[in-house]
């Protein structure tokens, strides 16, 4: 990577500050450039440095997370956002991202999943902590017959029951073989649905399956 990945850090604990960037900076391609202790003037410095990935909490004072999202959307500047939090509410999470959080972490996560979350969403992917990914996943309408019966924009008559299935764990990232396994089905089973399941929702890559699932409340409140 012959550019360093510009970071900006909000969070209004000194000590969490601190170890963020302890961690990020024993990696050589990160550079942290600065940090705010509250949400005021937020998207501001943001835009003033020209961040890459900005890691923010969402209890801040003056302003909290979802206004900063909020006046990043109103405001019309880009930046990928990654929520780091103590709170893990399903509502909570779905509410960030679709103000357009490209991840979200809890505060019980592993240096090495804020690495990989910096270098998935610098990469143009999405990345959720494990037990974010498992939230979501016991969020989706386990009766998919009464999915059915919703009168939503979308009709999923034509998805069956395993796609659904498929959809859930492809949403989380497993892998093809984690899937195999999980279904007891082949690989080469799991990759039939998956293109079939791309093919009826209209949909180019697998990245957009849980912003699919979100749009069209297929997961519960």
């Amino acid at each position: 990577m012959s550019e360093k990945i510009r970071i900006y850090l909000a969070d209004d604990h000194q000590i969490l500050i601190d170890g963020l960037i302890a961690v990020l900076n024993t990696n050589k391609n990160f550079e942290v450039v600065g940090y705010s202790l509250s949400g005021k003037n937020l998207v501001e410095e943001v835009a003033d440095k020209n961040i890459d990935i900005l890691i923010m909490d969402i209890n801040m004072p003056a302003k909290d997370g979802i206004e900063v999202l909020k006046e990043f959307n109103t405001k019309g500047f880009s930046c990928n956002i990654i929520v780091f939090s103590s709170f893990d509410d399903l509502k909570l999470i779905k509410q960030v991202l679709q103000l357009g959080a490209k991840g979200y972490l809890t505060k019980q996560s592993a240096g090495d999943d804020i690495i990989e979350a910096i270098n998935s969403v610098y990469g143009g992917e999405e990345f959720y902590s494990k037990s974010v990914r498992e939230k979501i996943f016991q969020s989706f309408t386990e009766n998919t017959k009464q999915v059915r019966k919703t009168t939503g924009p979308v009709n999923l008559e034509h998805i069956t029951d395993r796609e659904i299935e498929i959809l859930k764990l492809i949403s989380l990232e497993y892998s093809g073989k984690e899937i195999s396994d999980a279904l007891f089905i082949s690989v080469n089973t799991v990759e039939t649905h998956r293109k079939n399941l791309l093919k009826k929702l209209n949909l180019k890559t697998t990245i957009g399956l849980v912003k699919f699932a979100l749009k069209h409340n297929l997961i519960n409140q």
